[in-house]
């Protein structure tokens, strides 16, 4: 590896940690910029779901104020995301890399669109709730658990899922609704990457550099993201969602 290749490495990192904390597809930036640099596709996503970890970390800190009192909600949900990042893990070990890859684009747009019509969604949802559903009810659970399925596999834009998810099904503010995302993604990188260093090949020097520029970028983009308006939030989600469909329909 070489110097420029190294500043490269983490300075995507950085960008993804940053990208992540806000809505997702962070991995959109650092696992392109791993293959153009030479890595073998499944060691880049290897590598870089591990990089990734300290930042999803890194995030949830600085979006504490918006967990504070969500711990049943998170163990809950949390448990879905750990239960589907297992399988999704073992798929991406298991399954031809194109497998995936066909339906990632349309999985982003709906979610986009989902994203966009939150809103009136939610407050059709709401109308006909019955019983308690502050954690979303199973359906939520089910859905949660698929995305980690997603995560565990290839990861990009799984924040995007979730937040479009949870925005439909929780009665919470959007800043909350980005923090439990941001808990519950980083469960997901966070459980593939315990099965990912026991079980596939890792390059330590990638996961080193892209840790390191992703908590810079996740404290960071956290900060910035706590700050912004829900429509705003939404405009960034979206922007960066079609973005990050282009970039996997082009390759």
């Amino acid at each position: 590896m070489t110097p420029w290749e190294a500043i490269a490495i983490f300075a995507a990192g950085a960008a993804a940690g940053g990208i992540n904390a806000v809505v997702g597809s962070g991995s959109l930036i650092t696992f392109p910029t791993l293959v153009a640099l030479g890595y073998p596709p499944v060691l880049a996503n290897v590598s870089n779901n591990i990089g990734l970890v300290p930042g999803s970390i890194a995030s949830c800190w600085g979006y504490r104020k918006e967990l504070a009192g969500q711990g049943g909600r998170l163990l809950r949900l949390g448990a879905g995301s750990l239960l589907g990042a297992l399988a999704g893990g073992l798929l991406l070990l298991r399954l031809p890399e194109s497998a995936f890859q066909m339906i990632v684009p349309v999985l982003i747009a709906v979610a986009l669109v989902l994203v966009v019509v939150q809103p009136r969604v939610n407050r059709w949802v709401q109308k006909r709730r019955k019983g308690d559903v502050g954690h979303g009810g199973p359906l939520l659970w089910i859905l949660v658990c698929l995305a980690g399925v997603y995560g565990g596999y290839f990861g990009a834009a799984q924040g995007i899922l979730l937040i479009s998810l949870l925005g439909i099904f929780l009665p919470d503010d959007m800043q909350t609704v980005n923090g439990i995302k941001n808990a519950l993604t980083g469960i997901v990188n966070a459980t593939a990457a315990v099965l990912f260093v026991f079980i596939a090949e890792v390059d330590w020097a990638v996961v080193g550099l892209i840790a390191l520029g992703a908590t810079l970028g996740g404290y960071t983009g956290a900060s910035v993201g706590r700050k912004l308006p829900p429509w705003a939030l939404r405009s960034v989600i979206v922007c960066v969602g079609l973005v990050a469909i282009v970039k996997l329909l082009t390759g």
